[in-house]
């Protein structure tokens, strides 16, 4: 396991191989819906836009996560690489969740990712909307593979 502040292998510049990898591995990390494991892949002094909220450092990551994942109950994400080039990826996702409420939703989104030399992520921007679902209309049921799910041109 990685240090506090190493990251982890596949380290920049990426290949086509070694930025997919870092994308699954960030999936499967939020997946977990664990803030102080997630908040490890980024640098001590991380720079975050996530919509309309700024964020710095590793402390207010994991209070914005904390948060995020208490209103947002049911969370299932996937990432899928959009583009790269030397250190940087930006990645197209979209995640399922419902509020408190019991309301389904669907996040469509784009991220761009700056890394550091050794691997962590030192700048992340989210730009994402919301789209109310019915339980019908849901991808990410139950026991479902999130990157299993076929997901048409008009999702994307």
């Amino acid at each position: 396991m990685a240090s506090d502040n190493k990251g982890k292998p596949p380290y920049p510049p990426f290949t086509a191989e070694t930025a997919q990898i870092k994308v699954k591995a960030a999936q499967d990390a939020w997946n977990t819906k664990d803030p102080a494991k997630v908040k490890l892949a980024y640098t001590p002094d991380s720079i975050w836009r996530n919509r309309d909220t700024f964020l710095q450092g590793r402390d207010e990551i994991e209070d914005f996560l904390t948060k995020k994942w208490e209103r947002e109950q049911g969370y299932r994400l996937r990432k899928e690489l959009f583009a790269f080039i030397d250190n940087k990826i930006a990645v197209q996702f979209w995640y399922e969740w419902y509020d408190k409420d019991g309301q389904w939703w669907r996040t469509y989104g784009l991220e761009d990712w700056t890394f550091a030399e050794d691997g962590l992520m030192r700048k992340r921007q989210m730009s994402g909307n919301d789209v109310k679902i019915t339980q019908e209309e849901r991808w990410y049921k139950d026991g479902v593979d999130v990157n299993t799910v076929p997901i048409s041109e008009k999702h994307w």
